[in-house]
Order: structure tokens, then sequence, then C-alpha cells
């Protein structure tokens, strides 16, 4: 678990990775290698595992300390690694000038709380898939904005956040919170529907920012709660994050 953080981040992490490799396995042929875009891609934890797989990766972002930290890392892998993979100081929004439509089989962006024309952008993104590709996408959910205010006894925050698109994160920035009926009509609109959902961090999410993941037999059992509670009725529904896959029609 190098590199990935405290609590909230590693299970955010290991359960994105955990469904998107369900999705993958359930939806291409066993042994092929795919080209996967990785938009916003931070430091590059997703897409450094998807290369390990054996796919070609291309990550793009925008931020040079992430990409800084993303190179880093992948110095730190073997070659025949390395050469899987692309990185690209990029805004999410250039994916039409770098690439031609319907170049990657798999395109993730996993920071779509971060991005303020989300429809221009997941139209862009949909057109980069060729036919039968996955979008994958993890969003704040705006359905349960107002636990974690809740469960801290900010009332009023609580009840502001019942109607509200956006929250303050614990950066301090104020970014934005989709819903999933308003997400599922988009992406029908975008010949990307809905195919799958998942609920990310039910149980942590209140964890404190310094808080280290236990570990050995006590993580794998945090993981296996997270990932059934992630994949079940009504609990996913008051994820702190929704992680939506698409299929490009």
């Amino acid at each position: 678990m190098r590199g990935l953080g405290g609590l909230r981040n590693v299970v955010r992490q290991e359960l994105v990775s955990r469904q998107l490799e369900e999705q993958i396995a359930g939806r291409f042929p066993v042994g092929q290698r795919l080209r996967v875009l990785d938009v916003g891609m931070g430091q590059g934890t997703q897409a450094l595992r998807l290369a390990r797989a054996g796919h070609t990766v291309t990550g793009l972002e925008s931020d040079p300390a992430m990409v800084a930290a993303a190179r880093a890392e992948l110095a730190g892998e073997p070659e025949g690694i390395r050469e899987r993979v692309r990185l690209i100081q990029g805004e999410g929004m250039d994916t039409g000038v770098h690439f031609k439509p319907g170049a990657f089989d798999v395109v993730l962006c996993h920071g779509v709380m971060y991005v303020r024309d989300r429809d221009a952008l997941l139209a862009g993104l949909a057109r980069m898939l060729a036919p039968g590709g996955l979008l994958s996408l993890l969003v704040r959910n705006g359905d349960a904005l107002a636990l974690r205010p809740g469960r801290a006894g900010d009332w009023g925050e609580a009840l502001a956040a019942f109607d509200g698109s956006s929250y303050t994160n614990r950066l301090g920035l104020t970014v934005r919170a989709d819903r999933l009926g308003d997400l599922t009509r988009m992406l029908e609109g975008i010949a990307a529907p809905l195919h799958a959902w998942y609920g990310v961090r039910v149980f942590t999410d209140a964890a404190d920012d310094g808080a280290e993941p236990p570990t050995g037999a006590e993580l794998d059992r945090l993981f296996a709660a997270e990932e059934r509670a992630g994949r079940t009725d009504p609990y996913r529904s008051v994820a702190a994050l929704l992680h939506l896959c698409g299929v490009r029609g």
C-alpha cells in the first residue's frame, strides 16, 4: 500500500481497483491488453495497477506535483511496466487535442468532484472510447451529502446539504457533488449508459485525516465489509463516493 496515505484513501483506492477489475473481467476477454486513459490520474495509483496487470496506460494530469509523484512511483517499476505507461501533463478538457476518438478501451475519471464543466468533459471522454468500451467515474455522492455534517453534529450544514450540489472537502476546497439519477440520465445522453454502480467508503468516510489503516487480517475484514456494503442496498446509496461504470454503445 506504498504511497496511499491514510485509511480513507487506502479504502478508496482498494475498492475502486477491485470494482474496476470486476468490470473489466466481465466485459473483455481474459488476457486482452487494453488501451486505458486515466484522466486526472493524481499520483497514478490506478494507472500503475492497470499497467502491472498488463494494460497500456496513458495518464493525463494537470497538477505538475502529481505528475512528478506519478513519475517517481513509475521509476521504481520494472522496465516492462514502465514502457506500458505514458504520462502527460494536461487538462481533461484537452483529450480531443491529444487523442483520436475511439482510441481507448477503458477511460477513467476518478476526480469528477473537481470538474467544473462536468457534462462537456464526460461527453469528450465518452468519445475517446471504442465501441463497447468502459467509462469509469468516481463522484461525490450528492444524495448523501448531509451524512458527514450530521454525524459531526453540524445541524445547519446538514440541513443545507439536503438540497446542495457542492461541499467543502477536508482540503478546504469547495467541490461538486453529483446525484445518481442525474448522472444516469447524463450517461444515457452521451451514449455511454450506466452499466453498474458501487458505493465507496460507506463505513470509513468519517475517519480522522490522520487515521492509519489496520494491518493483516483486520485490514482484510475492513475491505470485506466495505466491499460488501458498496454493492448492497441500502448501504451503497449512502456511501461518501459513488463509482459509476458506463459502457459505450
